[in-house]
């Protein structure tokens, strides 16, 4: 932490601008040594300088340059970031003259893990820089701003300032239980707050399964045996032919992937080779890796001819998926239904009809999913929610801790038992916040970071 750091903060590769980040106590002074233009040491604070880089006399570039002096940073260090004219060959060879000067090239998210160390930021901010950069929707950055401007942390910092006036007052009574001046906290008080907040902290784990959604959308795989119909319905979704059509079986071999926004939510959609017994080796592999991503999936879409009476190779498939979230999908409902209804609702109720023939042929099945995932739901004002699995599932192991609260009352522990986990739930909230951590945690969270961030 004492050290100074650089890395490249914009994509690399072609483009008007590159920005190279410096931050540490020294960074200004390294910077200044291979800067031609105001002397930076001196400028004021938080101003963009025009000049030159150099080396040994050869002008490198021409930049501008913002000096952003400590505390009032993003990492509350001493930060410079230089604006280069955007390549390859331009911002890497300024990189590396900087890194001559005893700096280090920074590990992938460290700026905004020093900003954490500083206090700059709480960790739900943190997992929200990076939640802002990876948005894909509309619905993914006003989460992720909604985190960034403190809202999730304020969400936890009242639970858990109601968490530790409880146990304060219970430290109170069990040290100072001679002062009649003080509130005495009896274990039917304890009772009724703590099943006030275990319902609060419910209610926000609740709510909160709809941020995965939000942040990543919807992995949605269509399966279904060669010739149903499954690479049309993709390229029909996505508006584009993606995926090869023939009429000839088994031409999907290899997953085929696109992405479309349903009512501002992502749907990531994975179009599968037909499943069948082959003895084609390449084939094979395709139905192999098809039927592995079943477990993975949010929703299966599973695509029958609807011109065909229900195969024994339907059947297997659709057991396969007896307990996955799943849409079937009679499609080619142009042509004369021979399939029996009546089958097919012993393995799911999500029952649509469509055609890749004619324009509003799949919008049964888009409105499916929307009514399945509550979709015009999920598009709502109040994005105050945790946003990840980590997050969502120390919320769960700390409302575990109030349950097991509940249950020392009704077996009548003693007081400082009773204690012990409502310590523990406090404890588990404030790692979602950041106010307690170990270096391990912090460490692999933020290596998921980009460089430069």
């Amino acid at each position: 932490m004492n050290d100074t750091i650089a890395a490249i903060s914009t994509s690399l590769g072609i483009g008007a601008i590159s920005i190279i980040r410096v931050s540490g106590k020294d960074s200004i002074k390294i910077v200044n040594k291979i800067f031609k233009g105001p002397n930076l040491e001196k400028v004021k604070t938080h101003t963009i300088n025009y000049g030159y880089i150099v080396e040994n006399e050869e002008i490198i570039d021409e930049v501008l340059v913002s000096v952003m002096k400590e505390p009032k940073t993003y990492t509350r260090e001493n930060i410079i970031e230089i604006n280069c004219h955007g390549g390859i060959a331009t911002t890497n060879r300024i990189l590396n003259l900087i890194l001559k000067d005893n700096v280090r090239l920074a590990e992938p998210g460290e700026f905004t893990k020093r900003a954490f160390l500083n206090g700059r930021i709480d960790l739900t901010k943190s997992e929200a820089v990076m939640d802002l950069i990876e948005s894909k929707t509309e619905s993914a950055r006003k989460l992720a701003i909604n985190q960034l401007q403190g809202n999730t942390y304020q969400l936890i910092k009242l639970f858990r300032n109601k968490l530790k006036n409880l146990i304060s007052s219970i430290e109170v009574n069990i040290d100072y239980p001679e002062y009649y001046d003080i509130e005495v906290i009896t274990i039917e008080k304890i009772k009724k707050e703590v099943k006030k907040m275990k319902q609060e902290l419910a209610n926000i784990i609740e709510k909160s399964k709809n941020s995965k959604i939000i942040k990543t959308g919807i992995d949605t795989l269509i399966i279904g045996r060669p010739n149903v119909g499954k690479s049309s319905i993709l390229n029909k979704l996505l508006g584009e032919e993606k995926a090869i059509v023939t009429d000839i079986a088994g031409t999907t071999r290899d997953l085929v992937e696109g992405q479309i926004t349903l009512n501002n939510i992502a749907l990531n959609i994975i179009d599968t080779a037909g499943i069948r017994k082959t003895d084609n080796k390449v084939e094979k592999i395709g139905v192999e890796k098809s039927l592995s991503l079943i477990e993975k999936a949010d929703l299966v879409i599973v695509v029958l001819n609807g011109n065909e009476l229900l195969s024994d190779e339907d059947k297997q498939i659709l057991e396969k998926i007896e307990k996955k979230t799943t849409i079937i999908d009679i499609n080619k409902n142009d042509l004369p239904q021979k399939i029996n209804l009546n089958q097919l609702e012993t393995y799911s109720h999500n029952i649509v009809s469509t055609n890749t023939n004619q324009l509003e042929g799949i919008d049964s099945l888009k409105n499916k999913i929307i009514e399945m995932f509550n979709l015009e739901k999920i598009n709502i004002k109040d994005y105050n929610f945790l946003t990840n699995v980590r997050q969502i599932t120390l919320a769960q192991n700390a409302y575990k801790k109030l349950g097991d609260v509940q249950k020392g009352i009704e077996s009548n522990f003693p007081i400082d038992m009773i204690e012990i986990d409502l310590r523990a739930c406090f404890d588990l909230l404030g790692e979602i916040i950041g106010e307690t951590y170990s270096d391990e945690i912090i460490d692999n969270l933020f290596k998921n970071f980009c460089v430069g961030k």
